[in-house]
């Protein structure tokens, strides 16, 4: 089981590191320090607000959001709950990736100007870009505590900035973060529900920052930085989005260069774009592509299979992502099984 300890811990208020942007050296030695900024108002609210009024038919047409009320107010029919990568999720999801004005944003200057002075060195988006939509009050699912790191590899220097795409009162939650966790190497995990399918077992306690957002506000954080969701209560959807940065030399692993579903393809991503929307963008460089090393989802996947032979739902995450992510057949048809097994178990 997860350790119950990871959500009981004080979480204390973010550092405002807004100041800072105008200097760089001082920008890039709070991040060193702590493997995360916070910058308020960083991208103009009016973009982010264009970004999340174009979600929202797409999740209004799926039943995501209530009928009864404007679809602008976000408010979430609990009916049509379903979560990452179930199809059900998958299918709505990939309407959302489909749209350039995602792609768009993360090739915006205020993005790409501050990671390159937090990197000291030219910077490229990756590709795969990530939206999260999270239903209220599924405690069960929201993110566990986990690094980035061993899901994305390449280098380690890997940089997510993490954009809600509106604001975010304390009932809403948010992502917090173990400030300085990204200097203390990949921490030991078991599986868990929630985005990622793992969970550190260590709790940190005394290290977790946290607060509200405004939309427009931007949390940057290391691939090696410790963080996760903060429950989400109310009526309303949370949408956010995660874009990921790194040096334009550094390796990059060959996911980060594809869709976040590998079932879609750029081309049926890209069909009906207009030219000139950063298509296929990062074709033009030399990149450095390394091996994926399997070795977190190898142990994952074992430590699933050993809690769903018990009748832990915890395995349920990690067992999802097997059968519609990992490459090999016969694993897929035995984390199906598996998985059948536990949600007639639980029903």
């Amino acid at each position: 089981m997860a350790p119950e300890s990871l959500t009981m811990n004080d979480v204390r208020p973010f550092f405002d590191t807004t100041t800072l942007v105008g200097d760089p050296d001082d920008a890039r030695s709070r991040f060193d320090q702590d493997g995360y900024l916070v910058v308020r108002g960083l991208l103009p609210a009016p973009v982010v607000e264009d970004l999340r009024r174009q979600f929202l038919p797409v999740l209004r047409q799926a039943g995501w959001i209530a009928t009864d009320s404007p679809a602008t107010d976000q408010i979430a029919d609990p009916s049509a709950f379903a979560v990452e990568p179930e199809p059900a999720y998958q299918k709505v999801y990939n309407q959302l990736y489909s749209l350039p004005a995602f792609h768009a944003l993360q090739h915006r200057s205020e993005l790409m100007d501050l990671v390159g002075a937090l990197l000291d060195a030219p910077v490229m988006p990756h590709p795969r870009i990530i939206a999260r939509v999270m239903f209220p009050d599924h405690t069960a699912h929201t993110t566990p505590a986990h690094q980035d790191f061993p899901p994305i590899q390449g280098t380690a220097d890997t940089i997510t900035a993490w954009i809600p795409l509106t604001d975010l009162p304390a009932e809403m939650g948010g992502l917090e973060i173990a400030a300085g966790s990204h200097r203390q190497g990949v921490f030991d995990f078991v599986p868990a529900l929630g985005a990622g399918g793992t969970e550190i077992t260590d709790p940190l306690d005394g290290a977790w920052v946290g607060g509200t957002f405004e939309q427009g506000d931007v949390l940057f954080f290391h691939s090696m930085t410790v963080h996760r969701g903060a429950p989400a209560s109310g009526s309303r959807l949370r949408l956010s989005v995660d874009m990921r940065f790194q040096r334009l030399a550094d390796p990059i692993a060959p996911g980060s260069l594809g869709p976040h579903d590998p079932d879609i393809s750029w081309e049926q991503i890209y069909e009906g774009w207009a030219p000139g929307q950063h298509q296929y963008y990062w074709r033009d460089w030399d990149l450095n592509v390394g091996e994926f090393d399997t070795q977190y989802n190898d142990k994952r996947d074992a430590m699933a299979f050993e809690l769903a032979a018990k009748g832990d739902v915890e395995a349920r995450a990690a067992l999802l992502r097997i059968v519609a992510r990992n490459p090999d057949p016969e694993k897929q048809r035995k984390a199906a099984e598996a998985l059948a097994t536990l949600d007639a178990d639980t029903a």
